[in-house]
């Protein structure tokens, strides 16, 4: 008999094994353990509560596999079709909200092969053949992360159409345009709203990139190595839509490159919403007054009766945070992690789905926050007569006169300046008070001193110009068409 050492000179004899020693109850993996798994352990490593929206995607691959062991010749074709039948029971109930849970349920997938067992019997502890958790997580986050992406890339289609429909909208609305906050230059409100427009086409881009990419198939690596079953992995992937399989079974279960791009392709789409949100709240306070958010989407105080609160972009301005944490504390979470599969990768589906739904929320309220929007025209024009806007203007004029353009910038610094101890704009200065800082001034100049004259002459591709800016607008409403 075996024998262990406790003590200088002194032995012990070793129990052996006992095949009648209770297992750990309810656990698949249960076979090499001697003892119950502490409850404070269960409750500290269950993901139950968090991975149970994976179900669908669960129950699909299953379905999947059983087909494909059926075809190498491991199932036979009634085992298959008992198996499927019964995954498809197992999601009736999931669907139905009538699922019963157990306290022993580790996560969602032990759940349904648990249900699965107790629904059709013995023919249930067949499911999980030729597969570990390692590859099938891994294939379900694929599964999920295909559907959101598509999602996120619709809803973020009909931003793109609720903006380019304010800026039709709008055509002929002026504003200021602004650098470091100060009044630059007079723009078309509908330049601004389809500058946004572009930032979002970039962001349904990084989507789309993401999807091709993580759209690779790694059910078939198993825990680590791959599979000692003859499975068709191609054909697997047919059945689920993939148009290819993962080529190295290591990479498989341990790549999360498809969480964190994610991750980053969100953290970016917030930064955007965020920046629209920033000068939402700028224009609807008091001192701007250039537009009026929707009292629905918007509250009070419960002191002071008289405000009217952006609760709305404020918070999305606040979650932008979130998600860029999200970000930071997955690649964290990988940085130091050795190949292949280690437990810290739970940890990647909280912040993922937290993101997504943050993200996805967020699209929607801009989206209907920014169609709902009312404009301020009035004020806007105004705004975009002062403040020394048509500077430019007047140098760029010089220039066309031959005054080199840094003379005619320190030139015009001087009228500005000039303006400004008189309190007079720019549009009020007549020709002979213009040709006191410089001769090169005629008659013409007059005409460079409008705001509508100022945008129009940005007529080159990506100017403001109306007739550039419309000719965009056409060719999104053509784009974003259905």
């Amino acid at each position: 008999m075996a024998t262990s050492k406790v003590g200088a000179g002194r032995t012990r004899k070793s129990s052996p094994p006992r095949a009648d020693r209770a297992l750990p109850k309810g656990k698949a993996w249960g076979g090499r353990f001697a003892e119950q798994t502490d409850r404070l352990v269960e409750q500290f490593t269950s993901s139950l509560s968090c991975d149970q929206r994976l179900y669908p995607y669960d129950i699909q691959g299953s379905i999947a596999h059983c087909k494909t062991l059926e075809r190498a010749g491991v199932f036979t074709a009634r085992e298959s079709a008992g198996l499927v039948r019964g995954l498809q029971a197992v999601k009736a109930e999931l669907d139905g909200g009538r699922f019963p849970f157990s306290p022993q349920d580790e996560d969602i997938h032990m759940a349904i092969e648990r249900r699965l067992t107790e629904l059709i019997g013995p023919l249930g502890g067949k499911l999980h053949t030729g597969r570990s958790r390692n590859d099938q997580v891994a294939l379900d986050l694929r599964l999920f992360l295909r559907d959101v992406l598509s999602t996120l890339m619709g809803q973020i289609q009909e931003f793109r159409r609720v903006l380019v429909g304010q800026a039709r909208a709008h055509l002929d609305v002026v504003m200021p345009g602004y650098t470091h906050l100060q009044r630059a230059q007079p723009v078309l409100l509908a330049h601004h709203f389809l500058a946004y427009v572009e930032m979002l086409d970039r962001d349904r881009g990084r989507l789309h990139d993401c999807r091709e990419r993580l759209n690779v198939m790694p059910l078939g690596s198993g825990a680590l190595a791959g599979s000692n079953y003859p499975v068709d992995r191609l054909y697997t992937a047919a059945l689920l839509e993939f148009p290819a399989v993962t080529q190295n079974s290591l990479d498989a279960v341990s790549d999360r490159d498809g969480v964190v791009e994610v991750l980053s392709a969100l953290s970016v789409i917030m930064m955007h919403l965020s920046r629209l949100s920033e000068e939402l709240i700028l224009w609807a306070s008091q001192e701007f007054r250039y537009v009026d958010l929707p009292d629905t989407f918007c509250t009070g105080s419960s002191m002071m009766p008289q405000k009217k609160n952006p609760d709305v972009p404020e918070l999305v301005r606040g979650k932008t945070g979130r998600v860029y944490g999200h970000l930071m504390g997955t690649l964290t979470l990988l940085k130091g992690l050795p190949l292949s599969y280690n437990r810290d990768l739970q940890e990647d589906k909280e912040a993922l789905f937290d993101a997504v739904d943050t993200a996805g929320q967020s699209l929607v309220l801009c989206t209907e926050l920014v169609r709902r929007l009312v404009v301020n025209q009035t004020v806007l024009a105004q705004a975009a007569e002062g403040g020394g806007m048509l500077a430019t203007e007047l140098a760029d004029y010089l220039v066309t006169k031959g005054v080199p353009f840094r003379e005619a910038h320190s030139i015009t610094g001087k009228i500005v300046r000039s303006s400004l101890e008189h309190h007079r704009s720019l549009q009020q200065l007549t020709l002979d008070e213009l040709r006191v800082f410089s001769t090169h001034f005629d008659q013409d100049v007059l005409d460079c001193l409008t705001v509508q004259g100022a945008i129009n002459r940005k007529s080159q591709i990506g100017g403001t110009a109306r007739r550039r800016v419309e000719a965009r607008i056409k060719e999104l409403e053509k784009a974003l068409k259905g």
